[in-house]
């Protein structure tokens, strides 16, 4: 049976048009609101009957492949495993499969990643770039669409949808400040990351604008990982300067800071404060829970899909958003301050 047969066979059966039946199973019913009992009619009959699509002969005829590639840094990160749920979420109301790559904060994996998608004729890419250069990715987007998350680059003209990391290293140290706080270590990550540059900015520019003569400041660590975390606590701890409080600016450097602290007896808050940049639910069953600064990763999830399919179809999506987005990250207080 041919793909076309099968979809005028269920269109008999059911009762609706070939068009509905082929919408609802490249899973696009709800995109053209299409009403629940006809998505489960279709989609009941599709499995009574077999029914599997040839994908090969539909990406020859439309030339697209419903198909999109997310490249991400690390998907053992918290942050990112989230966001990768989000997008993959997202894709599939709009019909498209996703291809996933974790490019490990290495420029050459993820090369061998884009080239990958471009190999499979992805319809789109959704990247958080590791490089320091936009120039494949730009070379890459005159010929398929391309949206950039979480990070971007100086003067690109490659759309994106990022946290206003400056506002969040501002915030945070600001809270940490009118906590009473006057010994601020912050623990980075990728140092040439624009999400770690912004975050180092915000600090800095909050201790330096605070008006407080007395407060002491540095910033150390090199990669968003636990191992960071906890090497660069333990360092500073075991010094002669041991900080009243640590701004840590992912989860992972978060989770390593407090293996350091409780190996060394400290308690929190008593004897030191945290803060943390990212958001997860296990954060409030830590003791004490942890106040961090929350990235809205459900926005800019929806928002990229949306644009990156607009680009593709060419067509006005609801809530989408053109250009280069920066959006405000919040403080959840916890009891770590």
């Amino acid at each position: 049976m041919t793909s076309k047969e099968s979809l005028q066979t269920i269109s008999e059966r059911t009762g609706y048009s070939v068009s509905t039946v082929s919408r609802v199973l490249a899973g696009k019913g709800e995109q053209y609101r299409i009403g629940r009992l006809a998505i489960e009619t279709i989609k009941a009959e599709a499995q009574a009957c077999n029914y599997r699509p040839d994908l090969i002969a539909k990406g020859l005829r439309t030339r697209k492949t419903n198909t999109i590639g997310l490249t991400v840094p690390s998907i053992d990160n918290p942050f990112f495993s989230n966001l990768a749920s989000i997008i993959t979420c997202h894709l599939k109301k709009h019909g498209y499969n996703i291809l996933l790559a974790d490019s490990m904060e290495d420029a050459r994996m993820e090369t061998d990643a884009l080239n990958s998608f471009l190999s499979r004729k992805v319809d789109g890419i959704i990247a958080v770039p590791v490089g320091e250069s936009p120039e494949m990715l730009e070379r890459i987007s005159r010929s398929v669409p391309v949206v950039l998350i979480d990070r971007y680059f100086p003067d690109t003209t490659l759309p994106y949808v990022c946290t206003d990391n400056y506002y969040g290293g501002l915030s945070a140290t600001r809270y940490l400040i009118r906590k009473g706080y006057r010994n601020l270590l912050a623990i980075q990550g990728v140092l040439t990351s624009m999400p770690n540059k912004e975050r180092v900015r915000g600090f800095e520019d909050a201790v330096r604008n605070s008006g407080e003569k007395d407060i002491r400041y540095a910033v150390t660590g090199d990669t968003f990982s636990s191992e960071n975390g906890y090497e660069s606590t333990m360092k500073v701890l075991e010094s002669g300067n041991p900080p009243d409080a640590i701004f840590a600016f992912s989860t992972t450097i978060m989770l390593g800071a407090l293996t350091a602290i409780r190996e060394k007896g400290l308690k929190i808050p008593d004897d030191i404060g945290i803060i943390s940049f990212d958001n997860n639910r296990f954060l409030d069953y830590l003791d004490p829970p942890i106040t961090r600064i929350e990235q809205p990763a459900p926005q800019i999830g929806r928002i990229a899909t949306d644009m990156l399919v607009k680009m593709i179809e060419g067509s006005p999506s609801e809530d989408s958003t053109e250009g280069q987005i920066s959006i405000r990250p919040f403080l959840v207080e916890g009891r770590s301050c």
